[in-house]
């Protein structure tokens, strides 16, 4: 039973858990777009660091036009534009909204396969699917943070809006990099690829608007923000992403995005047992709901 897909999308979900509170705490200190800048280029020195162990080539020039313009565009919108948002999303709503939100990326991302890629889900994975979401958003919708009690209703609706832009963002960027990461090409290298769009898009921007140098100088300044933000990217856009592009390559779209979107039902432990946080008996509930969830997207 081939279960790599499925796999890799859960070790996604659990690197996304860490990064989410990683981007979240440095957002807050020094704004989501200095962190979205500072995230893409450390992630891409060490994505080309890893391809240059790993696969003796720093940069997978030979991978092709064809790949490089999916990957490149995958990259834009995924990384670029979609985490854009997401990153403003939490710094609007907080982490609980702003990944609630994002649990609607499966549903888009299976919608847009359905219609360009004819891949159809079985029953019993949209029960799985469906059954997964239910419990995640139950597990997101019990949990209250410092955000909720200051969010004014202007900055609630542009913080939503952010978040499902997010989520679309999220969808188009995985149905992109599918067309890319065919016939088994690395993942460390596709992602490499799509950061490489990223840092493009978002530091010419910064230049442009003469943010590059404040950005630097603020990152250098904040060095304890700095601190998660590296932590948030080698667990976000680097291990994370290159896993979820695996994950990709050998599970459904709608199910792959599915399990990725579990960091809420993950987050739960990690707050447990570090931050002492004390549940109630729904959030233990959306928790068994996504696990069964979870279970069935496993049965083959």
């Amino acid at each position: 039973m081939n279960l790599i897909g499925e796999f890799a999308a859960i070790f996604t979900a659990f690197c996304w858990s860490i990064s989410a509170v990683a981007f979240t705490i440095s957002g807050r200190r020094i704004g989501s777009q200095v962190v979205n800048r500072i995230r893409v280029l450390i992630a891409f020195v060490l994505l080309i660091a890893i391809n240059w162990i790993f696969y003796s080539n720093p940069i997978p020039i030979q991978a092709g036009a064809d790949r490089w313009s999916w990957l490149l565009l995958s990259g834009l919108v995924g990384l670029a534009i979609g985490d854009a948002f997401l990153f403003k999303a939490y710094q609007l709503i907080g982490a609980r909204m702003g990944l609630l939100l994002l649990s609607l990326a499966p549903v888009f991302s299976a919608i847009i396969a359905w219609i360009f890629l004819e891949e159809v889900l079985t029953p019993i994975q949209f029960i799985g699917m469906l059954l997964s979401l239910v419990g995640i958003s139950w597990v997101v919708l019990v949990r209250r943070d410092q955000t909720d009690d200051d969010v004014n209703p202007r900055q609630k609706r542009i913080g939503i809006l952010f978040g499902i832009l997010a989520a679309l963002g999220q969808a188009g960027g995985l149905i992109l990099s599918r067309q890319g990461m065919t016939e088994n090409f690395p993942p460390f290298a596709g992602t490499l690829i799509r950061m490489i769009a990223a840092v493009v898009v978002l530091w010419g921007l910064a230049i442009i608007q003469r943010q590059a140098g404040p950005t630097l100088i603020t990152a250098k300044k904040q060095f304890s923000a700095t601190r998660w933000i590296l932590l948030g990217a080698i667990f976000g856009p680097v291990i994370g992403v290159s896993s979820s592009l695996l994950a990709i390559q050998y599970a459904k779209l709608g199910v792959a995005s599915t399990l990725m979107a579990l960091p809420p039902v993950l987050m739960l432990p990690i707050s447990y047992f570090a931050f002492k946080e004390r549940f109630g008996w729904q959030a233990v509930a959306g928790t068994l709901i996504s696990i069964a969830g979870v279970a069935i997207l496993f049965t083959k």
